[in-house]
């Protein structure tokens, strides 16, 4: 770092003398080394001026534009952007919060970076960050429902992962016993709802629910002979065994089943077969609040229909 600025003091000297171009842009060069952005990019912006710029016009340019994005980055990290906002009295006290998703914008991207959840105390004005574990992700949303039925609104959280399998991050927090907690979280529900999925003779597959310790049967017959033909042969029977898997959530809705004003969750996994393009359908499961967690109330398997 040391000999850095004293190539810096050297350049901004031979600048002084000679006013050659070949001085300025290794002035930038060093000056972006040891982290001066501002007076590089006004280092190339002066490099520029010249007629016949050293390297190039092209290579000071490119310089200049990644200078920008770091800036730009440096800037999206110290002041997050409001994603998404809504208005409801989520503790009880018959007054209006605020409750936001933050998040940094990546530049050139749809991705946005530290995603959080604040919300503001109507009553206080206080503002209070509920960090996310995974808070890197696209379109983050918020919804507001009654999920545990303690009459306020409760906070479900939902992004996608950007992933090959359509998979999403999501979290339910809801105020209980005087603080906001998080009652419900990807993760943990990807880790407890397991399942097994096997080829089987006769054009079917079965889906093993490991947790609810339920078997269901898929009927293949809807893919097509080219893809049978492919694993089964004349008879029917498998040419090699074939394991299957259950994606993690690739959705989760909150529906009002019974028309009382208090959601359940709805929760959606895609069955693979052969890879993860070959999709065999859904596990559908229906997840209700039983006052400590969000326990399975039921669950479904749905297929894809075939052309008639």
């Amino acid at each position: 770092m040391y000999d850095l600025r004293k190539a810096i003091h050297y350049y901004q000297t031979k600048i002084q003398e000679t006013n050659d171009p070949y001085y300025w842009f290794f002035l930038a060069d060093a000056q972006i080394r040891v982290g001066l952005t501002d007076e590089a990019l006004q280092t190339i912006d002066n490099a520029l001026s010249f007629p016949n710029p050293y390297p190039s016009k092209q290579v000071l340019l490119e310089m200049k534009v990644k200078l920008q994005h770091f800036l730009l980055r440096e800037i999206n990290q110290n002041n997050p952007s409001i994603v998404t906002e809504k208005r409801v009295d989520i503790d009880g006290d018959g007054i209006i919060d605020n409750v936001l998703l933050t998040a940094n914008k990546t530049p050139d991207s749809p991705l946005w970076q530290n995603i959080t959840l604040v919300i503001q105390n109507g009553r206080t004005n206080h503002y209070q960050q509920f960090p996310l574990k995974d808070n890197l992700g696209y379109n983050p949303t918020l919804f507001l429902g009654d999920f545990t039925d303690n009459k306020v609104d409760d906070i479900l959280v939902v992004m996608d992962t950007g992933g090959s399998s359509g998979t999403i991050y999501t979290y339910v927090f809801s105020y209980i016993n005087g603080q906001m907690r998080q009652i419900f979280n990807s993760d943990a529900f990807n880790e407890d709802y397991k399942y097994s999925v096997t080829y089987q003779d006769q054009y079917k597959a079965t889906v093993i629910s490991h947790k609810l310790k339920e078997k269901h049967i898929l009927e293949l017959t809807y893919k097509g002979n080219e893809y049978l033909t492919e694993i089964y042969n004349k008879t029917g029977i498998l040419k090699a065994s074939i394991e299957g898997w259950v994606n993690p959530l690739s959705g989760l809705y909150p529906v009002d089943f019974n028309r009382d004003g208090k959601y359940e969750l709805e929760a959606y996994q895609r069955i693979a077969g052969r890879y993860n393009a070959d999709s065999l359908g859904f596990v559908q499961t229906v997840l209700k609040w039983n006052g400590h967690v969000f326990g399975p109330d039921r669950q479904n398997v749905a297929i894809f229909g075939g052309e008639i």
